[in-house]
């Protein structure tokens, strides 16, 4: 009796295991999945599409200091800064990091390679939650290294 329970219990931990590893995957594929939405959604300046992936209380602090508030104020100065700084957009997922199984932090290497040929490199950290199996973006801080000594 003591042997099937012991072998109960291990059973129980192997496979408890193995199905947070499997769900943390699917949430990473889901993960990088909504981070090129985002971006392409800026590329293409789809209101639809970022309205779509962003929490109504999304917030963002962007590199010149300014904060945006909720999805409405947010989506506008996404499409203000895209039409005022046009060129391509790309996001490369650096490190995620869980907080519990319905949020992480995201850090991405965000590079805008502009129209004069010049490449402004920045780095953007992505607060996620999912709710009911669907990730959004609940806020963004976007940072611009400065030169050290």
């Amino acid at each position: 009796m003591k042997n099937i329970f012991i072998l109960l219990l291990f059973h129980f931990m192997i496979t408890n295991c193995y199905a947070q590893g499997v769900n943390n995957n699917k949430s990473e594929q889901a993960i990088y999945t909504l981070i090129d939405q985002y971006s392409l959604a800026r590329e293409k300046r789809d209101t639809v599409l970022l309205k779509s992936i962003l929490t109504a209380d999304v917030d963002q602090l962007v590199s010149s200091g300014e904060w945006r508030n909720g999805i409405a104020g947010s989506v506008r100065g996404m499409m203000q800064s895209s039409a005022s700084n046009p060129g391509s957009r790309k996001l490369i997922v650096e490190k995620i990091r869980f907080i519990n199984s319905v949020s992480a932090i995201v850090d991405a290497r965000y590079e805008i390679q502009n129209t004069d040929g010049t490449t402004r490199k920045m780095w953007s950290t992505f607060m996620v939650v999912a709710n009911k199996n669907v990730w959004k973006i609940t806020a963004i801080r976007n940072m611009l290294p400065t030169s050290q000594p």
